[in-house]
């Protein structure tokens, strides 16, 4: 709409359009006058010329201003008598009829100067209402690619569904993400190809109570796409009533199987960070014997070479030796020097749980497995996943618990307490026991098949009277440790002292020695260390024992074979007349013979 003119502007054009109908009636006149033209006998037509231009240009105002003026025109200038002001009664009816042409060529005009007018207003809006409506298309055609855009990075896309038809609409997202043809008609029984076999009563029932009840929904399901993989979505959507009353449902269908992905992914390393976490915790609580393996006898070397020879497989380790001599030690190695060193390494002592609890320990217990089990529990062969389990004491486990640990022997797959479920587990076992097992299987305390399933690979671990070489370093190893805790300076230890640890039988093994070492740290006032007489008990010595002196005499009696034998053999151990072939044994035993006996074989040998 035209915004109002100034006063003075409309003044102006007012006396132009009055000024137009007065020239407009004098212009006619002279031309109806000009004798030239010849156009006297035509005035009506002239004058009607000047009332529809009056008309046209100025309106109604000017028209009629103009059908006055022509009408005293052709009453006095051409009705006869011509040229004179008196009465004309006999053109009367020529008169009025002239008026009244005149009248209505000026109503025509001014009717047809509004319909122009109008047409013009018209053709305006029209033109106004078009260019809105182009840019109202483009502004929503780039809302379209906006919404397009957006449902595209938010994996999200939007649907309808008529339900008293079952008509749907899809956006284009909706058809990426079930993998459909965009010029395919969505149905509901299209959309329901799609749902995993699983999660299709679950989507049913959700349609139902949308149909009958017209319920908001909210539900995550699974889709089963064609080249066999899984998308997990998640659907919202509400009932409205469309202008006929109808129901229609409005939704929006979200790919979150990224997400979902991912949260899965987070879950599992925050299960695996809880699981390494517990078996850490554990392994700094445990008071561990000593934190190396220390010692260089040849009975501590054999194990130590067997050591490294297992470590790099899976295969079961079962570690005997009597109390203390270090079996966690010798476990810890192989774990360390293993595939799985990088894993955990979760240590549980089965003597040491009781024996109703120990099934729950090992395996885990589901909520409400027994009284008290308020909660889901993790087992230690689920926190050891991927590491090592180490069961120290396993001849204590019981019957029941046997069975459950020779199934994950035999099929690697175990169950909670109070669970239905197996879980697969991959994990390496190592055992351990100073326990007769044979004895235990023949008393039927030991199931055989389980014995046999943990002998895979057994380590004797010897006790510390037969690596009494080691006894020195040993000494020296944790008089250091337990002087530096104290905040104690100990450089060296008694020599009666030390002969008398060498010759004790330590029934406690390494422990014991560990423990005595702690005690004489603890009383020593100077830095030299003596130990306590007293403390290493009744039992009978090293020299007093036996057993030990007739092995005593028969190391000594072997040394003086080899070494007659040496001394006949010029030193050569190897050779048809070399020692090896006089005593009828292999090289490689008689060279482990001369290397554990010390005996130096070149001093057989003649210049």
């Amino acid at each position: 709409m035209s915004s109002p003119l100034p006063q003075s502007v409309a003044t102006v054009q007012i006396i132009r359009r009055y000024a137009i109908a007065v020239l407009s009636v004098v212009f006619a006149l002279l031309i109806a006058h000009w004798p030239v033209i010849h156009l006297e006998s035509a005035p009506a037509s002239l004058f009607f010329c000047a009332v529809m231009v009056s008309a046209w240009f100025g309106g109604a105002g000017p028209g009629s201003v103009a059908t006055v003026l022509v009408s005293v025109a052709f009453y006095y200038g051409f009705l006869p008598p011509v040229d004179t002001l008196s009465p004309k009664p006999g053109q009367l009816a020529r008169f009025v009829v002239f008026n009244l042409s005149a009248i209505l060529v000026g109503s025509l005009s001014v009717a047809q100067r509004k319909a122009a007018e109008s047409l013009r207003r018209t053709r305006d809006d029209l033109r106004d209402t078009v260019q809105k409506l182009i840019e109202t298309n483009d502004s929503l055609t780039r809302s379209e690619a906006y919404l397009s855009e957006a449902q595209t990075l938010s994996h999200t896309g939007s649907f309808g569904w008529e339900v008293s038809t079952g008509e749907q609409f899809w956006s284009e997202e909706t058809y990426r993400i079930f993998e459909y043809d965009p010029t395919l008609k969505p149905t509901v029984k299209l959309a329901l190809e799609r749902i995993h076999p699983e999660d299709l009563p679950l989507v049913q029932q959700v349609m139902a109570s949308v149909s009958e009840h017209g319920s908001d929904i909210d539900v995550e399901h699974r889709l089963l796409m064609p080249d066999g993989s899984v998308k997990t979505i998640r659907v919202l959507g509400h009932t409205s009533k469309d202008r006929a009353g109808q129901p229609t449902f409005l939704g929006a269908i979200t790919d979150i199987s990224t997400i979902k992905n991912a949260f899965e992914e987070i879950q599992r390393l925050k299960d695996q960070l809880y699981k390494e976490n517990l078996a850490l915790r554990e392994e700094i609580d445990v008071t561990r014997m000593f934190e190396e393996i220390v010692g260089s006898s040849p009975a501590l070397q054999v194990v130590l070479s067997q050591v490294a020879k297992v470590a790099p497989t899976d295969s079961t380790v079962l570690i005997t030796g009597e109390t203390g001599t270090g079996k966690e030690l010798i476990a810890r190695a192989i774990h360390k020097r293993s595939q799985r060193s990088s894993r955990a390494f979760v240590s549980v002592n089965c003597a040491a749980i009781p024996q109703d609890l120990i099934a729950s320990e090992l395996f885990g217990h589901e909520k409400g497995a027994f009284t008290g089990a308020t909660q889901r529990r993790l087992g230690r062969f689920e926190a050891a996943d991927g590491g090592t389990i180490f069961l120290d004491e396993v001849g204590e486990l019981p019957a029941e618990t046997q069975v459950a640990l020779l199934r994950v022997l035999q099929e690697r797959e175990f169950q909670r307490v109070g669970g239905n479920e197996s879980l697969r587990t991959n994990v390496r076992v190592v055992a351990a026991t100073n326990r007769k097992l044979e004895t235990a299987i023949a008393e039927g305390r030991f199931r055989e098949d389980l014995f046999y399933r943990l002998n895979v690979f057994p380590l004797e671990v010897p006790p510390l009277r037969e690596r009494r070489e080691d006894i020195p370093l040993l000494v020296q190893y944790f008089v250091d440790r337990y002087a530096t805790k104290a905040g104690k300076r100990i450089t060296g230890i008694a020599r009666r002292s030390l002969e008398l640890l060498q010759s004790y039988t330590w029934p406690g093994n390494i422990r014991e020695l560990q423990n005595v070492i702690e005690r004489s740290v603890i009383v020593s006032d100077s830095e030299n260390l003596s130990v306590d007489e007293s403390w290493l008990g009744k039992r009978p010595t090293v020299a007093d024992s036996p057993a030990l002196r007739l092995s005593e005499r028969l190391t000594s009696q072997e040394k003086e074979i080899i070494e007659a034998a040496l001394a006949a053999s010029n030193g050569r151990v190897s050779g048809p007349s070399g020692a090896a072939a006089r005593l009828g044994i292999p090289q490689s035993t008689l060279d482990s013979k001369i290397k554990s006996l010390k005996i130096n074989k070149h001093q057989f040998r003649k210049s």
